[in-house]
């Protein structure tokens, strides 16, 4: 039989690899924690441990207990979330990661009108790429996770909420404007403010210049903050690559125009991801419905 305070104090010995860290970090002696391991090996007739210079590593049948180890935590922990929400109605945390764009556009109207809804309710949100923020899922610090789609891959669920246009953008007094119908290769004589290559989006646009044996865009700057583009297309007059959410009157604070190229525009779709054996609490079953009437919603 495994004992659950075992289990967590392993999940902590097999974070840090050395069993005095991991004493100071629990507040328990290191025989405490010796024991621990011992009593969890005995229960799994295999060695978790094997020592490596001046700490330790887990060995194949300590990795696979960790996995479990894992699991076993999440479930207690929606098990006690969801007795704790029977008949408590919409009270609780959720704790969102969310992707700049999402955060900017959906994220307000839905908190807002969550918050009329339920009071009680808190939210605790992370904005950062998908890269980042799957991690943070996986591991429990986060209950759902807002983005455009990727592969599918296993422990995770995702519900589509809604499409979302990256297109090319400049200020509305740029001279590509003056141009009839501008072309491809019409972009390629302008500069750009981008993200840097290894972002989706760039390597998109990067790839669309390849594909028509056209030179990639000359890129004067390059930003991995995504909600400083619309601010620095209006000021440095320089072309870029955005989400036409955008160019909606009123929303990016710049008078940001479309060039209208169906070569260069990019289509994916935003989706809310969880983890499909976590439990996902009334208060985020709510927001994520809200999410999505708000990434439906016509805008003008």
């Amino acid at each position: 039989m495994l004992d659950l305070r075992d289990l967590q104090y392993f999940e902590v010995i097999a974070e840090l690899e050395h069993m005095g860290r991991a004493a100071e970090r629990l507040h328990r002696t290191q025989p405490a924690l010796t024991s621990c391991v011992r009593r969890l090996e005995e229960a799994c007739g295999a060695l978790l441990f094997e020592k490596t210079g001046r700490g330790i590593r887990l060995t194949s049948a300590g990795k696979t207990l960790l996995k479990w180890a894992q699991r076993t935590r999440f479930d207690v922990e929606s098990a006690r979330r969801e007795i704790g929400d029977i008949g408590r109605g919409l009270t609780g945390n959720v704790k969102i990661g969310i992707v700049p764009t999402a955060a900017q556009f959906l994220l307000p109207p839905a908190a807002r009108d969550l918050m009329r809804e339920a009071p009680e309710v808190t939210l605790r949100t992370t904005v950062a790429l998908v890269d980042i923020l799957k991690p943070l899922l996986r591991a429990g610090d986060i209950d759902l996770m807002v983005g455009t789609e990727g592969a599918a891959e296993p422990g995770f669920a995702s519900q589509n909420l809604a499409e979302d246009v990256i297109v090319v953008a400049a200020s509305d007094t740029h001279a590509i404007f003056g141009k009839p119908k501008p072309s491809l290769k019409d972009l390629a004589g302008y500069r750009w403010v981008l993200q840097p290559p290894g972002a989706p989006t760039r390597d998109w646009l990067d790839q669309t210049f390849d594909r028509h044996r056209i030179p990639r865009p000359v890129v004067q700057v390059e930003s991995t903050m995504l909600l400083m583009l619309p601010t620095l297309i209006g000021e440095t007059g320089l072309l870029s690559f955005i989400s036409r959410l955008h160019l909606q009157a009123g929303r990016s604070g710049a008078a940001l125009r479309e060039v209208k190229l169906p070569a260069t525009t990019m289509r994916r779709r935003m989706v809310v991801t969880y983890r499909d054996s976590g439990y996902v609490s009334p208060a985020a079953q709510r927001l994520i419905h809200l999410l999505a009437k708000y990434a439906d919603a016509p805008r003008g």
